[in-house]
């Protein structure tokens, strides 16, 4: 069955009060947790930018969830670094912890002074950054020269079994290279064509494991309430690549989107105070064959969203496995 989970924003929401919210969720029936890991949020008005791999320890320790993290190696977070934070986490929690390996975008990674390489670079990049990590999760001593140098790089604290390295993809063509080396596959709620797509490109081209997404929505008990929460907290996040890779501050994003009108929004998040309309949403999403949902409420206020889909919304979707 669909494993349904909660995706924990640290872009929008302060690290306690997500440890708390995440807690919750657990306790309302969410089966699953998975969190971002962003130097800068997308706007402004989000406001935060907590370190996701600190919090990820508290997070294990609170809950008995199994966690993901979606992660960008290979500039902001050196390979070695980030494959030493897997195994301290995977080693600590056995069995209960994935990450997402992705090419970033400029508004995180712009921060180190290097140049922001071009999409295939950062492509090729990821790879080299993904064999680096499996080897150092395998125990090997690494040395590597390429898009990224590692020198002579051993991890002494390992887990017994290295966790899951999933692809995470936005396009058709990213899900298809991602086949090459993923152990599953992650991406974004859009339309059911392009997902299928997606899938269809990763299966064909030999992907193994599961394939997650991750959905937004907007849940308020006013249906002018919920969108006005779309609107404002998440208008800067409508834009597709390449504005979503290449700008590098959220004070240029809430400059632009501020020529976002809230009706646009209802063709990126699901909004609505409808619980059922929800239900049926996030229904039709499993439908198309994922394994697990995480699912983003776009506020920054969460523990209504929580306590309304724990008793009305997880129910009719049934139990996670």
């Amino acid at each position: 069955m669909t494993v349904f989970g909660f995706h924990a924003s640290q872009e929008q929401v302060h690290p306690a009060g997500l440890l708390e919210a995440v807690v919750a969720a657990e306790q309302a029936g969410f089966a699953a947790a998975m969190s971002s890991d962003h130097f800068s949020p997308w706007s402004a008005r989000q406001g935060q930018s907590g370190f996701a791999w600190s919090w990820l320890g508290a997070g294990l320790a609170r809950t008995s969830l199994p966690f993901g993290v979606v992660n960008a190696p290979g500039q902001r977070y050196h390979p070695a670094i980030v494959a030493q934070a897997i195994a301290t986490l995977a080693a600590m929690f056995p069995g209960r912890f994935w990450v997402a390996l992705g090419t970033g975008e400029a508004s995180n990674e712009h921060i180190t002074g290097a140049g922001w390489p071009r999409k295939e670079i950062r492509t090729q990049r990821l790879r080299e950054c993904v064999d680096v990590i499996r080897a150092l999760l395998a125990g090997e001593e690494v040395s590597h020269d390429g898009l990224v140098t590692v020198d002579r790089a051993r991890l002494w604290t390992l887990p017994d079994q290295p966790p899951l390295l999933l692809g995470a993809a936005v396009s058709v063509e990213t899900a298809r290279s991602a086949a090459v080396w993923a152990d599953g596959l992650i991406t974004v709620a859009q339309s059911h064509d392009h997902l299928r797509r997606m899938i269809d490109a990763y299966r064909e081209a030999g992907g193994r494991g599961e394939i997650s997404l991750q959905v937004h929505l907007s849940y308020a008990a006013a249906e002018e309430e919920a969108l006005r929460i779309a609107h404002e907290q998440w208008r800067t996040n409508v834009f597709g690549p390449p504005v979503a890779w290449d700008v590098e501050t959220a004070e240029i994003l809430d400059t632009v989107g501020e020529y976002v009108p809230p009706h646009v929004m209802r063709e990126h998040v699901l909004i609505s105070s409808d619980l059922g309309q929800h239900a049926t949403w996030v229904h039709d999403f499993a439908d198309l064959g994922f394994d697990a949902l995480y699912l983003h409420h776009v506020g920054k206020e969460q523990h209504e969203f929580i306590d309304a889909f724990g008793d009305q919304v997880l129910p009719q979707l049934g139990t996670s496995t």
